[in-house]
């Protein structure tokens, strides 16, 4: 057996237990949390817009509800109006909120009985949420309506200011979210529909209107997941397995549900460097008894302080790094109880794992401890790229809105590693690959000098003797790229025997995430 050979094979092996665990960004990713799907946090994206012409905005989306099928009727994906859904912002580098925007839903059946019908003189709700095509908000063919608020809280996320934010054209409080996309003989134009429900908003303390928009939306996560599953049913190494749609397990099959918020960088940035960092959660009631005889406005009974039950900043934390009797902990905890959390980080258990498991194929595990450049990339920010002049170690997605946004036909979707400052680990885009940038990070890329401004880099973090498997390039062959563009062309037969739909799943425009799959007629990719 060759050394060669030796390695491939190890790294197939080895990315089975890596990416068993890491089958999406953030779905399902702890026990508690796989029987509360409405309020699972699936992805956080924090970038500077680079939508032409709105580069003084940075970009906030906070997506929920994984694996939705197209056509889940006839009850769809409604939010949970007993939850409080929030994306907060530390601007001063010490694990707390000084900003947090919480999305508060509300369903309201018309009349109270939705819509109805005649039948045999007597006057009844119909089964369904909708009844004729819809075309506006408020649609009278619609039965339910879901409407929403945003109020910005300063300081502490309950107990700090609240002011409402409100739609620039008429200054009401209360905003509407699209019915999901049922299939073209209800909505015959899901896009220009769902257009409707861009809001132009006023944020307490912005001279500038900012952007808004709650809906649902095309996946956007690339990940191979089935083979992942089936013992990793390729080569996970760039050359061995091809880049190809045929991999996404996601994408082109599931859609999701986006909080999107545009705000004026300078309305986020306080007094610091520049710098934020951004997390995502939901929080529940602690209380939740269910009644015998539940009615639509009232199903169950619901009281206490609100609690968090789901938590996400970087991507692929809680599935990789955090130790399974942990993971519901760390979806309840705050930044600022990072510390009890912070082994993981320092002596990461999977890369110790795979040497003992793999080190005689050649697979080593880093060996520089603590694993400064995990700190770095996970709970400071990397010193020369995205840290706050002070900053108090937590797990939060840090963005430097000092860099430049890169236009969409020009990133690279390996990020920083792709000498792409405005990327993955500085913030998040949704084209970000960041599958393949957390595989290589964890494995000691950055001990590696990186190209930053085209010139390679040494962060000082690690040194290559610390990484011996630093420089594989491991992919799990499902790319991703800003234009949201499959990589075979349309109407192509992939290896699942799933024909390629036509179309991005990206767009260059906010909120970024386009028209989600609709549920009749089904494209022919989906299963």
């Amino acid at each position: 057996m060759t050394g060669s050979f030796k390695i491939t094979s190890a790294i197939g092996l080895v990315s089975m237990c890596i990416a068993s665990t890491a089958v999406a960004s953030s779905h399902r990713e702890a026990p508690g949390i796989t029987k509360m799907p409405k309020v699972d946090n699936t992805d956080v994206y924090a970038f500077r817009s680079y939508e032409p012409g709105r580069a003084g905005f940075t970009t906030l989306i906070s997506n929920f509800q994984p694996g939705q099928n197209p056509g889940d009727g006839p009850n769809y994906y409604t939010m949970d109006p007993d939850a409080i859904y929030e994306i907060h912002i530390d601007n001063a580098g010490d694990a707390k909120e000084h900003l947090t925007f919480q999305f508060k839903f509300a369903n309201t059946l018309k009349n109270d009985t939705g819509k109805t019908v005649t039948v045999g003189g007597k006057v009844l709700p119909i089964a369904l949420r909708h009844i004729g095509p819809i075309s506006q908000p408020l649609d009278p063919n619609l039965g339910e309506d879901e409407q929403y608020t945003v109020t910005m809280i300063t300081g502490d996320r309950r107990t700090g200011t609240r002011a409402a934010v409100t739609n620039a054209s008429g200054g009401g409080a209360t905003f509407i979210k699209p019915f999901d996309n049922a299939g073209n003989k209800s909505i015959p134009n899901y896009a220009a529909y769902a257009n409707q429900f861009i809001y132009n908003v006023n944020i307490p303390g912005c001279a500038t209107a900012g952007r808004l928009f709650a809906g649902q939306r095309q996946e956007a996560f690339a990940v191979n997941l089935g083979p992942i599953f089936d013992l990793v049913n390729f080569v996970p190494i760039e050359g061995s397995i091809v880049q190809s749609d045929a991999n996404q397990e996601l994408i082109g099959k599931k859609n999701v549900t986006s909080l999107a918020l545009e705000v004026p960088t300078s309305c986020l940035v306080g007094s610091g460097n520049g710098v934020i960092g951004v997390w995502s959660t939901a929080s529940l009631p602690q209380a939740k008894l269910f009644k015998p005889n539940p009615t639509y406005k009232n199903p169950t009974l619901s009281g206490g302080a609100y609690t968090q039950v789901s938590r996400l900043g970087n991507p692929l934390v809680n599935e990789v790094v955090i130790g399974l009797p942990q993971k519901d902990l760390f979806n309840a905890a705050k930044p600022t109880q990072d510390g009890a959390l912070a082994d993981y980080v320092t002596n990461p258990t999977f890369p110790a794992i795979l040497e003992v498991l793999f080190g005689g194929a050649g697979i080593k595990a880093p060996t520089n401890f603590p694993r400064n450049d995990l700190v770095a990339t996970f709970l400071t920010g990397i010193k020369t790229l995205n840290q706050l002049q002070a900053v108090t170690p937590s797990e939060e997605m840090r963005l430097n809105t000092a860099i430049t946004p890169t236009p969409a036909a020009s990133q690279s979707s390996l990020g920083v590693a792709g000498d792409d400052l405005a990327g993955y680990p500085n913030g998040r885009r949704p084209g970000d690959d960041t599958v393949d940038i957390t595989l290589r990070v964890a494995m000691g890329r950055l001990c590696y000098p990186v190209p930053i401004a085209g010139k390679l880099t040494d962060l000082g973090l690690c040194k290559p003797s610390d990484a011996p498997s630093g420089q594989v390039p491991f992919t799990d062959g499902a790319p991703s790229n800003a234009l949201g563009a499959y990589v075979s062309p349309a109407g192509s037969v992939g290896a699942n025997g799933y024909v390629t739909p036509p179309g991005p799943y990206l767009q260059e425009t906010f909120p970024y995430l386009t028209t989600p799959l609709r549920g009749s007629p089904r494209p022919q990719n989906q299963p």
